[in-house]
């Protein structure tokens, strides 16, 4: 249904109407997961929603469905959504384009009269951003099972403030139980935060999946001395030794391109005295790629490095040096019926288009484990994101839109 196209106007006006909640004087978003001002972000997308028509539903976690109703309701749904809650210096279009790109899909087939076979649901998921709170993507990883609701409720931020009492103080601590529905389908449209597409000049990234994640806490130790008296061979550095264990991260990731990532994104170094060996550092490593035993190889390279380290074959010197897994996501692909959806109606509408996998997290990753998932991307300047500068074109979330309405009629059917 090619001739089916959103309203890109009204979408752009709506995301731009959510942007003024917790707007920064550098044109941004600052509305954290559960604060007051992620609470009036939901009452105004809720309010669209009722609107629009839809039946709206929100679980123990605070997630937030809108339902319209399909011919045969008795169907699972198509699903689409994202999220509204922001990093503290982030942009006007993470997440936020996702959930207003699927009620400007509701709206369009409201406009035209148009009743689906099967029900078509709107989703806000709960604190993906994971910024006050940890998990990430919090309220699609208790729906889909990955960790127990009673964790995400008694998460705290830093000022000991748990999920359970936020979300009653925004008004969003809901009744309905969370996860055990089915869903026939999910899409999730959203910005590449990456630079791949504009730089090749294409509209719509068709995600086949995601990078696969390992992240470790590092801590290297050696002993703290006066920087002066002590001779360079006698030095038990832990930073010395810990540059080697970070420029084998960029090598390793390099060694596996194209979609090997490594990043060491945190360092610390102790005691932080100009004048004073350092006797002790801790460092993250994030590794990635989409090839779960080349994620795998990746890991073992590390690990043989750090083991390199604390042998002294490295330096000359052995170091202490502990490894702690802290989190690991395996590569997510999507479903190939949904990923010919997106192709289909990209190709159908004259877009330019090429396959992509998503190096970020996001709902979908989570959702894939339930239900066939697919992801549609847009451009963003630069590649950036959560940035207070994050920008995109209305042309190219105008096509995001129109590609997730296809794909949404074409899976819900008419």
């Amino acid at each position: 249904m090619t001739t089916l196209k959103i309203d890109g106007q009204r979408l752009w006006d709506s995301l731009m109407a959510l942007a003024r909640i917790g707007a920064t004087p550098r044109g941004g978003n600052a509305r954290l997961a559960l604060t007051e001002l992620d609470g009036q972000g939901r009452d105004l997308v809720t309010g669209w929603m009722r609107e629009a028509g839809l039946t709206v539903t929100v679980d123990q976690v605070g997630n937030i469905f809108g339902r319209r109703a399909g011919r045969n309701d008795a169907l699972p749904p198509v699903m689409t959504g994202s999220h509204i809650d922001t990093q503290p210096t982030g942009g006007k279009f993470d997440g936020c384009f996702g959930v207003l790109a699927g009620l400007e899909v509701v709206r369009t087939l409201n406009d035209r009269g148009i009743q689906t076979e099967a029900p078509i649901e709107v989703a806000i998921w709960t604190n993906e951003e994971g910024t006050r709170f940890v998990p990430v993507m919090m309220g699609s990883g208790v729906f889909a099972g990955i960790f127990p609701l009673q964790t995400a409720l008694d998460a705290t931020d830093r000022d000991g403030k748990r999920v359970q009492d936020e979300l009653r103080a925004i008004g969003y601590a809901g009744s309905a139980e969370v996860g055990g529905r089915q869903v026939g389908a999910y899409f999730e449209a959203h910005i590449e935060q990456g630079p791949i597409l504009e730089a090749a000049d294409n509209v719509i990234g068709v995600v086949t999946g995601s990078l696969g994640l390992r992240w470790y806490d590092v801590t290297v130790t050696g002993m703290e001395a006066h920087a002066g008296p002590t001779p360079m061979p006698l030095r038990r550095d832990a930073l010395y030794g810990a540059t080697f264990l970070m420029q084998e991260v960029v090598r390793i990731a390099n060694d596996f391109a194209p979609h090997g990532r490594g990043t060491v994104g945190v360092v610390n170094a102790h005691p932080a005295s100009r004048n004073v060996i350092p006797g002790a550092v801790t460092f993250t490593v994030d590794l990635r790629h989409e090839d779960a035993a080349r994620l795998a190889e990746m890991d073992a390279r590390f690990r043989a490095a750090c083991a390199a380290l604390a042998a002294g074959t490295t330096t000359g010197t052995p170091l202490e040096v502990d490894v702690r897994d802290v989190q690991y996501f395996p590569p997510t692909p999507f479903a190939p019926a949904l990923i010919a959806d997106v192709r289909n109606e990209a190709e159908a509408r004259g877009y330019r288009h090429q396959d992509i996998v998503t190096g970020a997290g996001h709902d979908a990753v989570y959702m894939a484990s339930v239900a066939p998932t697919a992801m549609i991307f847009v451009p963003c300047k630069d590649g950036i994101s959560h940035n207070e500068i994050e920008d995109a074109k209305p042309e190219h979330l105008e096509a995001g839109a129109n590609v997730l309405l296809g794909a949404m009629v074409a899976r819900a059917g008419t």
